[in-house]
């Protein structure tokens, strides 16, 4: 059977300073080419200190696409953008009906714990029903703009012990 792209990217969206959109086949194979690209995307960017926790958030949605929203001969989408003031990770799969479900996993259980990374480590994150399918984004928070944060430091205050909504880290 053809891989078709079910969800075909838009055009580079008006309102983003940066902006990628990149289609793969649902394999678990594709999940860590799709990782580092985000993260080779923070740094490319100037946010190197975001690479890590855009690389974690990509990693965990596509993850949930691969096992929960592909459908046989369709493609996943990974776009990333950059405004201002955020960094958002999207992942666009064609299985609309399967929207994410947080849950509570005990501690023998394998799986269970994508949506907790998710929520813990983004500032926002929501999923957007299409005609086609749905797509999962999250968001990070940045400075205002590169120069505010130099490649190596991390934007994020929680780091260094503090969240950025203020709970202890």
């Amino acid at each position: 059977m053809p891989v078709t792209d079910s969800c075909p990217p838009p055009p580079h969206p008006k309102g983003y300073d940066r902006y990628d959109a990149v289609t793969y086949t649902p394999y678990p194979s594709n999940i860590p080419l799709a990782r580092r690209h985000v993260a080779q995307l923070a740094v490319s960017w100037d946010y190197s200190g975001a690479a890590g926790d855009a690389a974690l958030l990509a990693s965990e949605l596509c993850t949930n696409a691969v096992l929960h929203g592909c459908v046989r001969g369709r493609l996943f989408r990974v776009e990333t953008s950059l405004t201002g003031n955020a960094l958002r990770v999207a992942v666009t799969d064609p299985r609309g009906e399967r929207l994410p479900d947080p849950r509570t996993s005990g501690p023998d259980d394998q799986f269970g714990r994508g949506l907790l990374i998710v929520r813990t480590l983004a500032h926002r994150w929501a999923v957007e029903k299409l005609t086609v399918g749905k797509s999962v984004w999250a968001e990070l928070d940045m400075p205002g703009d590169a120069d505010a944060a130099p490649t190596g430091v991390s934007p994020y205050p929680w780091r260094q012990g503090q969240r950025g909504d203020g709970r202890p880290g």
